[in-house]
């Protein structure tokens, strides 16, 4: 077993996964009760691909023009709630490693529509925990649901079909 495995660090990635995951709550929630919308925020993307050290790349502002903005509608309803279900996600440490990978996701268009704030950070934390596997949920939820479905799965192949 790796070190990082051992169920005493694991309590380090919980309390880290967890922290992770209030962020993200709290900033789906904020947006949920605040009277999100998307398309100031993608306009001003826009914006910073001008000049000659622009902070927004020529390909992901086509991207914004062509497919985010004609959709802003989308992204009113997916970025508010999918930050609370990352979050949610994470504090229980259920479906962990698609949370941490759609948190990624997030912090890494947010950045590519020239954002800093805390994303680099959010970022690089979900990448250190999805590199710890299984000991990132190993005090958390998955602990028990991974078994089970896959016990129901396994169960499920080795069933005889009824012959027609």
């Amino acid at each position: 077993m790796k070190w990082y495995h051992d169920s005493k660090v694991s309590i380090i990635w919980a309390i880290i996964r967890i922290w992770l995951g209030i962020q993200w709550l709290e900033a789906g929630l904020h947006k949920l009760t605040g009277g999100f919308d998307a398309a100031g925020f993608l306009k001003g993307a826009l914006a910073k691909t001008a000049g000659e050290n622009a902070e927004v790349q020529g390909w992901y502002a086509a991207f914004l023009t062509h497919f985010a903005i004609p959709n802003v509608h989308v992204f009113n309803v997916l970025i508010p709630y999918g930050e609370v279900l990352v979050g949610l996600g994470l504090i229980v440490g259920l479906a962990t490693i698609p949370a941490l990978i759609a948190g990624a996701f997030m912090n890494l268009n947010f950045m590519l529509a020239g954002t800093t704030s805390t994303n680099p950070v959010l970022y690089t934390v979900a990448i250190i925990l999805l590199f710890t596997g299984s000991a990132s949920y190993y005090w958390g939820l998955d602990r028990i649901a991974i078994p089970a479905i896959k016990n129901y799965f396994q169960n499920r192949a080795h069933k005889p079909r009824p012959a027609h």
